[in-house]
């Protein structure tokens, strides 16, 4: 751990109740066959015999125990030796996206066909994957469910449990001593974090849409903090028994200090370090996930590394698009059972998406031959009154909005005049003052139009997996309008500044500041005639639908007033753009 990490705040959660959220009995040393065509949750029904081994006890480096849940293929000989995937995570280990995604509107268009209850949530489903050779791992990390201790989150003491999880699967009488990790989100988080450790026996991961640093991804983007989905997620989902045990609290940990410390440092991993084959999935989608998928693909050392961007919602691919099953098999197939197969010689290095917005289809499968795109066209569009213009104005002026009214936008629009492709890192350079306060909130977005200037929105699903009878996106009810299923659109590199965020260096009111803001990665196509409007306000700009957890925050975190944004020759203010061949 860092020298100087401060000491960790925790609250407490409840208790796990028998038949909430899957919780089941403590069984340990308890094992089970489920019958090929039985349908254990009445969903998806087993496609081979699985046995279960429930809560496995395996002691890490400091005595604590820990239970997994172990799916074997139960016709798997007694010499057999197969391969493990591991699905680790904080979220209950019988937890399964079943179960969870009821929460979310439409469950994220996977129906219960797709999954069989069996799946830890954002893991790999046993039914679908026992058959093919695996052997899966669900795993209740420290302090959770009936694991020892208090719950760690996504750092340096999770990556030391996971090793030595990892260490003991690899020496069980099953085991070909190679082991993989798979998942998404909050189980693709931990598999960066572990892999910079380098475990002799972690054969490969495969991170889907995996935050890389949640100082600066979701609890404190740009430098102003929110909570995100964490109170939703503490006070529905994460269990534990431990009576003296708890969570680390991160509303506590950032009153006591606002910057970037030991604590946050801590959460962000050395991708540098990591040796094994990595495959990494990632979107233009998420509010967290992003920038974690690209930092790892630019800083990880090697070249037995893998990228695809998606078009649809995480969950949605994890669960439902058998190409991505496939591919993914191919890929542990070759590292995790030694199958010579044409995984390195014939997979792309990296493939992206184009998303289309409104009831178009994205492009998926573009290939590249690196990211950022080779010879990028980095193109400057000057914000003016007017709008947006490649041209730098001599011209000055002033243009503000009050960064307390949510519905005040400073708003620059750009109408293609043919059709472009815009894939990678665009970055904001600002030029800013407020009169009021010595600090600002400011958010950027970047938002499609068509021809006649609506905005618009991206499906995250095919609209043949859509409830029936919508056929477009004007269809949606206002309150199905969420995050999982629309997209709105939004230094490891140059056009993506590194903030240390180790002190804060206050503005006096009136002054102008160079702001630099580096914005998620993007990939739209515009047609002729379309436009990109680049907004400026003091709101997060996104699809909110975790308000309601949401706690005011202390005053310094609040914008006051009226900001102003300074265009001119001496404040060049305007947004990078990247432009890549169609």
């Amino acid at each position: 751990m860092p020298a100087q990490m401060p000491q960790v705040a925790y609250k407490r959660i409840s208790k796990p109740q028998i038949g909430e959220n899957n919780y089941q009995e403590f069984t340990p040393g308890r094992s089970e066959v489920l019958r090929k065509g039985s349908k254990p949750y009445n969903a998806r029904a087993l496609q081979s015999d699985i046995r279960i081994d429930h809560d496995v006890e395996i002691k890490v480096r400091d005595g604590a125990r820990l239970y997994a849940d172990i799916y074997r293929p139960a016709d798997a000989k007694p010499d057999d030796k197969m391969p493990a995937v591991v699905s680790w995570s904080c979220y209950g280990k019988k937890y399964a996206a079943l179960h969870m995604l009821p929460m979310v509107v439409w469950k994220c268009c996977v129906t219960d066909e797709h999954i069989s209850g069996l799946e830890k949530f954002e893991g790999l489903d046993p039914v679908e994957w026992c058959p093919r050779g695996y052997v899966i791992v669900s795993v209740d990390s420290r302090g959770t469910g009936n694991s020892d201790g208090s719950i760690p989150l996504m750092g340096s003491q999770d990556a030391e449990d996971c090793y030595d999880v990892i260490e003991a699967l690899a020496a069980m009488p099953w085991s070909n001593g190679k082991v993989g990790m798979a998942g998404n989100s909050a189980l693709a988080i931990i598999q960066w974090h572990v892999a910079s450790l380098n475990p002799p026996h972690l054969a490969a991961i495969a991170p889907w849409e995996g935050s890389g640093d949640i100082w600066r991804e979701q609890f404190c983007r740009g430098g102003v903090f929110s909570m995100s989905n964490f109170d939703l997620i503490t006070k529905f989902i994460i269990k534990s028994n431990n009576e003296n045990g708890g969570i680390e609290d991160m509303a506590e940990m950032h009153r006591r200090d606002p910057l970037s410390n030991g604590f946050w440092a801590d959460k962000r991993p050395d991708l540098t370090q990591i040796q094994c084959p990595v495959y990494i999935s990632g979107s233009d989608f998420s509010s967290i996930h992003t920038m974690g998928s690209v930092r790892a693909w630019l800083e990880l050392p090697h070249d037995k590394k893998w990228i695809r961007w998606s078009s649809y919602q995480e969950w949605y691919e994890l669960y439902c698009c058998k190409h991505s099953h496939d591919e993914l098999k191919k890929y542990f197939d070759f590292y995790l059972k030694g199958e010579q197969n044409d995984w390195e010689t014939s997979t792309p290095k990296v493939r992206w998406s184009a998303l289309q917005f409104g009831d178009k289809e994205a492009i998926d499968n573009i290939v590249f031959p690196d990211f950022p795109v080779p010879n990028t066209e980095y193109r400057n569009f000057y914000l003016s009154g007017s709008g947006l213009s490649d041209r730098a104005t001599s011209h000055t002026e002033v243009i503000s909005y009050n960064s307390e009214d949510p519905k005040s936008i400073a708003d620059f629009t750009y109408t293609f005049p043919q059709r472009s492709r815009l894939i990678g890192l665009p970055k904001a350079v600002l030029y800013m003052s407020c009169p009021d306060l010595d600090d600002m909130n400011v958010f950027v977005i970047l938002r499609k139009r068509d021809q006649n200037g609506k905005l618009l929105m991206h499906l995250c699903f095919p609209f043949a997996a859509v409830p029936t009878g919508i056929k477009s996106i004007e269809e949606i009810p206002e309150k199905d309008r969420q995050s999982t299923n629309l997209h709105l659109e939004k230094s490891i590199h140059e056009q993506f500044p590194f903030h240390p965020h180790d002190r804060e260096e206050k503005i006096p009111p009136g002054e102008v500041v160079k702001l630099e803001i580096g914005i998620w990665s993007m990939g739209v196509d515009f047609d002729e005639g379309e436009q990109i409007s680049v907004q400026i306000s003091g709101t997060f700009p996104a699809i909110a639908e975790y308000s309601e957890f949401h706690q005011p925050r202390p005053e310094h975190e609040r914008n006051k007033g009226e900001h102003r944004i300074h265009i001119g020759a001496d404040t060049p203010s305007r947004v990078v753009l990247p432009f890549v061949p169609l």
